[in-house]
């Protein structure tokens, strides 16, 4: 089924619409609009974590948006159009997919992956600005998620622990020097070179770091509020008493 998004263009455009157009929509540029299109984004991961299809459809129109009105306003520019946008992607699939579409031989998905990467590093290296293996990860990124990326791109360098030893050897030492740390300067710093390791454990045991942490952090919000529903005052209880609380919360919402 082929999707016709002329529609969503068209709005789009009469949004951008100099003499008639949205105020507010005429007010914004890249730099205005990339903050909603990070948070759409999010938003998407959020509908398929909770496993809410409506959502995830309202979400991905949402993310859409966001796609054509930033190719609106560089057409408008005249630095690229939406054309341009999907003939760049489509050019791009097809040259990452050689076992599709050029008769390649890969054997499993694995294989599929390393040539994926093998095809991105030689991009990276025909760019007028490559900077070596790791140029090209995205500053904007999460800090675990880009972690992780610097990481991997590392790794296929050959610069990497031999195997997990290494790596949790790494989150001992590193523990043990924020617990060194006498100034706000230094802890900043061990405590970002501890976060830091435990990504490489991540990686190692392939352990996506970053909605790991999310994982965590839903868990941790839901017994929360288990507590808080389970109090008739929560803030007047004792630690002792919330931490009771907390290990009933552990184990009903366990079960």
């Amino acid at each position: 089924m082929t999707a016709d998004i002329t529609p969503l263009v068209q709005i789009m455009t009469k949004l951008r619409d100099p003499q008639t157009g949205c105020p507010w929509d005429l007010e914004q540029n890249f730099h205005t609009i990339a903050p909603y299109t990070i948070e759409e984004a999010y938003e998407v991961a959020d509908a398929i974590s909770s496993r809410d299809h409506s959502a995830l459809r309202d979400e991905l129109g949402d993310l859409l948006l966001q796609v054509v009105f930033h190719a609106q306003m560089a057409s408008e520019l005249k630095l690229f159009d939406l054309n341009d946008v999907v003939k760049s992607i489509c050019e791009k699939m097809i040259r990452r997919h050689p076992h599709i579409f050029n008769d390649g031989n890969v054997e499993d998905s694995a294989s599929v992956v390393a040539k994926w990467e093998d095809i991105k590093a030689q991009e990276r290296a025909e760019q007028p600005h490559n900077n070596g293996a790791l140029s090209g990860i995205a500053l904007a990124l999460p800090g675990l998620l880009r972690a992780q990326k610097v990481q991997k791109r590392a790794a296929r360098t050959g610069f990497d622990w031999p195997d997990i030893s290494g790596a949790l050897d790494k989150v001992r030492e590193e523990i043990q020097e924020v617990t060194e740390a006498e100034t706000m300067k230094d802890r900043h710093e061990e405590m970002g070179d501890l976060l830091f390791a435990i990504v490489n454990v991540c990686r190692f045991m392939e352990i996506d770091a970053e909605q790991s942490l999310r994982d965590a952090t839903r868990k941790f919000e839901t017994r929360f509020q288990y507590m808080e529903g389970a109090a008739t005052n929560f803030d007047a209880l004792t630690l002792t008493e919330k931490e009771e609380l907390w290990q009933l919360a552990k184990a009903n919402l366990k079960t």
